[in-house]
Protein backbone atom coordinates (compact mmCIF):
# COMPACT_ATOMS: atom_id res chain seq x y z
CA UNK A 1 0.00 0.00 0.00
CA UNK A 2 3.15 2.51 0.90
CA UNK A 3 4.02 1.50 -2.36
CA UNK A 4 0.90 2.47 -4.39
CA UNK A 5 0.62 5.44 -2.26
CA UNK A 6 4.23 6.83 -2.94
CA UNK A 7 4.14 6.04 -6.64
CA UNK A 8 0.78 7.75 -6.63
CA UNK A 9 2.34 11.09 -5.35
CA UNK A 10 5.43 10.57 -7.29
CA UNK A 11 3.35 10.58 -11.16
CA UNK A 12 1.21 13.66 -9.03
CA UNK A 13 4.34 15.58 -8.71
CA UNK A 14 5.42 14.93 -12.06
CA UNK A 15 2.37 16.21 -13.63
CA UNK A 16 2.29 19.11 -11.63
CA UNK A 17 6.15 20.16 -12.47
CA UNK A 18 5.30 19.33 -15.83
CA UNK A 19 1.58 21.72 -15.91
CA UNK A 20 3.82 24.49 -14.20
CA UNK A 21 6.61 24.01 -16.42
CA UNK A 22 4.30 24.61 -19.46
CA UNK A 23 2.68 27.64 -17.92
CA UNK A 24 5.78 29.54 -17.59
CA UNK A 25 6.61 28.97 -21.32
CA UNK A 26 6.13 31.74 -23.59
CA UNK A 27 2.95 30.55 -26.07
CA UNK A 28 -0.01 32.50 -27.51
CA UNK A 29 -1.58 35.05 -24.80
CA UNK A 30 1.10 35.19 -22.80
CA UNK A 31 2.17 38.26 -21.24
CA UNK A 32 5.66 38.56 -21.88
CA UNK A 33 8.34 40.79 -20.29
CA UNK A 34 12.08 40.48 -21.24
CA UNK A 35 15.08 42.88 -21.97
CA UNK A 36 16.60 43.15 -25.42
CA UNK A 37 19.48 44.80 -27.23
CA UNK A 38 18.85 45.29 -30.96
CA UNK A 39 21.94 45.23 -33.07
CA UNK A 40 22.46 46.24 -37.06
CA UNK A 41 25.57 45.13 -38.46
CA UNK A 42 27.14 44.77 -34.98
CA UNK A 43 25.93 48.08 -34.01
CA UNK A 44 23.46 48.64 -31.69
CA UNK A 45 20.51 50.77 -32.29
CA UNK A 46 18.01 50.12 -29.36
CA UNK A 47 18.56 48.17 -26.45
CA UNK A 48 16.09 48.21 -22.84
CA UNK A 49 18.93 46.76 -20.53
CA UNK A 50 19.02 49.40 -17.99
CA UNK A 51 15.68 51.21 -18.86
CA UNK A 52 12.30 49.71 -18.66
CA UNK A 53 12.08 46.23 -19.90
CA UNK A 54 9.56 45.78 -22.84
CA UNK A 55 6.29 43.56 -21.80
CA UNK A 56 4.07 42.54 -24.87
CA UNK A 57 1.23 39.87 -25.54
CA UNK A 58 2.48 36.81 -27.45
CA UNK A 59 0.86 36.06 -30.84
CA UNK A 60 -0.78 40.02 -30.67
CA UNK A 61 1.59 41.35 -33.72
CA UNK A 62 3.04 43.99 -31.19
CA UNK A 63 6.70 43.09 -31.91
CA UNK A 64 8.00 41.58 -35.23
CA UNK A 65 6.93 38.24 -36.60
CA UNK A 66 10.26 36.95 -36.91
CA UNK A 67 11.15 37.73 -32.94
CA UNK A 68 7.98 36.33 -31.79
CA UNK A 69 8.47 33.14 -33.57
CA UNK A 70 12.09 32.79 -31.78
CA UNK A 71 10.77 33.72 -28.35
CA UNK A 72 7.77 30.74 -28.97
CA UNK A 73 8.94 28.14 -25.89
CA UNK A 74 11.01 30.28 -23.67
CA UNK A 75 11.07 30.44 -20.05
CA UNK A 76 12.05 33.16 -17.77
CA UNK A 77 15.24 33.14 -17.70
CA UNK A 78 16.33 32.24 -20.66
CA UNK A 79 18.70 33.84 -22.78
CA UNK A 80 18.47 33.98 -26.85
CA UNK A 81 20.43 35.46 -29.88
CA UNK A 82 17.89 35.78 -32.58
CA UNK A 83 19.08 36.91 -36.41
CA UNK A 84 15.58 37.78 -38.23
CA UNK A 85 16.01 38.66 -41.17
CA UNK A 86 14.60 41.88 -43.23
CA UNK A 87 11.39 39.88 -44.38
CA UNK A 88 10.42 38.49 -41.21
CA UNK A 89 10.83 42.07 -39.81
CA UNK A 90 10.11 45.39 -41.21
CA UNK A 91 10.03 44.09 -45.11
CA UNK A 92 12.55 45.11 -47.65
CA UNK A 93 12.97 48.49 -49.45
CA UNK A 94 10.40 49.82 -51.33
CA UNK A 95 11.33 52.12 -53.92
CA UNK A 96 7.82 52.98 -54.43
CA UNK A 97 8.12 54.73 -51.04
CA UNK A 98 10.83 57.23 -52.04
CA UNK A 99 8.54 60.46 -53.10
CA UNK A 100 9.47 63.39 -54.31
CA UNK A 101 7.58 66.31 -53.09
CA UNK A 102 7.39 69.89 -54.00
CA UNK A 103 8.62 72.19 -51.38
CA UNK A 104 5.76 74.12 -51.38
CA UNK A 105 3.46 71.44 -49.31
CA UNK A 106 6.06 71.37 -46.64
CA UNK A 107 3.80 72.65 -43.47
CA UNK A 108 7.52 72.77 -41.20
CA UNK A 109 8.92 76.38 -40.79
CA UNK A 110 12.58 74.50 -41.09
CA UNK A 111 14.64 74.60 -43.28
CA UNK A 112 15.01 70.99 -44.96
CA UNK A 113 18.10 69.32 -44.76
CA UNK A 114 19.21 65.93 -45.63
CA UNK A 115 18.70 63.62 -42.88
CA UNK A 116 15.77 65.57 -41.10
CA UNK A 117 12.76 63.28 -39.88
CA UNK A 118 9.21 64.74 -40.90
CA UNK A 119 5.27 63.50 -39.85
CA UNK A 120 2.97 64.01 -42.67
CA UNK A 121 -0.57 62.98 -43.48
CA UNK A 122 -1.82 61.05 -46.22
CA UNK A 123 -5.04 62.41 -47.66
CA UNK A 124 -7.05 60.06 -45.69
CA UNK A 125 -5.58 61.63 -42.57
CA UNK A 126 -3.16 58.85 -42.13
CA UNK A 127 0.00 59.54 -40.15
CA UNK A 128 3.38 59.15 -42.06
CA UNK A 129 6.89 59.62 -41.14
CA UNK A 130 9.60 60.08 -44.17
CA UNK A 131 13.98 60.85 -44.08
CA UNK A 132 14.45 63.54 -46.50
CA UNK A 133 17.22 61.92 -48.49
CA UNK A 134 17.68 64.70 -51.01
CA UNK A 135 17.07 68.38 -50.87
CA UNK A 136 16.64 70.00 -54.38
CA UNK A 137 15.81 73.36 -55.43
CA UNK A 138 11.88 73.33 -55.39
CA UNK A 139 11.58 69.52 -54.54
CA UNK A 140 12.46 67.11 -51.95
CA UNK A 141 13.52 63.27 -51.78
CA UNK A 142 11.51 61.95 -48.82
CA UNK A 143 12.03 58.05 -47.82
CA UNK A 144 9.10 56.33 -46.28
CA UNK A 145 10.35 53.07 -45.63
CA UNK A 146 10.79 52.16 -41.96
CA UNK A 147 14.67 53.38 -41.45
CA UNK A 148 15.18 49.70 -40.73
CA UNK A 149 13.46 48.02 -43.87
CA UNK A 150 16.24 45.92 -45.97
CA UNK A 151 17.96 45.38 -42.67
CA UNK A 152 18.76 42.44 -40.74
CA UNK A 153 18.62 42.37 -37.35
CA UNK A 154 19.78 40.84 -34.33
CA UNK A 155 18.05 40.71 -31.15
CA UNK A 156 20.14 39.38 -27.76
CA UNK A 157 17.02 38.83 -25.12
CA UNK A 158 16.58 37.77 -21.74
CA UNK A 159 13.04 36.84 -20.77
CA UNK A 160 12.16 38.22 -17.15
CA UNK A 161 9.06 36.84 -16.96
CA UNK A 162 5.89 35.27 -17.98
CA UNK A 163 2.69 35.55 -17.24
Amino acid sequence: MKKIVFITVLMMTVCFLQVKGEAQMISEGKEVTMDYTLKVNNEIVDTSVGKEPLTYTQGSNVIIPGLETALEGLEPGAEKTVVVPANEAYGENNPEAVVEIPKDQLTSEETPQVGMVLQMQTNTGEAMVGIIQEVKEDALVIDFNHPLAGKELTFEVKIIGVK
